[in-house]
């Protein structure tokens, strides 16, 4: 059986060095070979990003480039319709029937679970990772309670040995980070830039820069 295939979704509006932390941390503690970042192409859950589809996958692709072992999966930007997560799973189920899959979710995200598209399916095409995220206490509501009392396991090892089915807990470093604050600085101008350099990896930034993205000056949204 292949090793573990893992999913972390988002808008990735812009990438940062949250989002690499997490899919990193994530990698390197359960010792996979590959995690893929997916970004959304239309989230369901949220106003439409910012920046392109071809421009976040543009940044992401930059930022990953000298992380061994995180990958880029357009998939949803290139798909029409909204960019449900199931049905995403549902695609790399097809094409790798008994490799298993990690779902790669902060607690915040887990929490709202229930409110996703087909929600109840994820846990029969993957496993779900939760990464807890600060001040966020897990505390599942009634309708998520079930699955979770049933799911979560202690131990990685039907990570491994399952292709889908499970529940569990992994820790992360602190990444405070949020990309609607860097947008917001980067739209100030030079100040702004400053203050978010250190919360984007280089290669990204100077792409945002020649592109002017999250600026009055940005280009018009690519067709994606």
């Amino acid at each position: 059986m292949t090793g573990p295939l893992a999913i972390l979704g988002g808008t990735f509006d812009p990438v940062h060095r949250g989002h690499i932390g997490f899919a990193e941390d994530v990698r390197q503690a359960l010792g996979l070979g590959e995690v893929r970042l997916v970004p959304a192409g239309d989230p369901p859950h949220r106003a439409g990003p910012s920046a392109s589809g071809h421009d976040r996958v543009a940044m992401l692709r930059l930022a990953v480039a000298d992380h061994r072992g995180l990958v880029v999966d357009p998939r949803e930007v290139a798909r029409a319709g909204k960019s449900y997560t199931t049905l995403t799973l549902e695609e790399l189920r097809q094409e790798a029937p008994l490799r298993p899959l990690l779902l790669l979710v902060g607690a915040d995200a887990f929490l709202g679970l229930p409110t996703w598209h087909r929600w109840r399916d994820i846990f029969e095409l993957a496993h779900v990772v939760v990464a807890a995220r600060p001040g966020v206490t897990l505390a599942p509501s009634a309708e998520l309670a079930g699955e979770w009392k049933s799911r979560l396991v202690g131990k990685p090892d039907l990570l491994f040995s399952k292709p889908s089915g499970t529940i569990y807990l992994q820790a992360i470093a602190p990444q405070p980070i949020s990309a609607s604050v860097i947008r917001a600085q980067l739209a100030r101008g030079a100040d702004g830039r400053e203050a978010v350099r250190q919360m984007l990896a280089p290669a990204a930034l100077r792409y945002i820069d020649q592109r002017h993205l999250y600026s009055d000056r940005a280009h018009p949204q690519d067709a994606t």
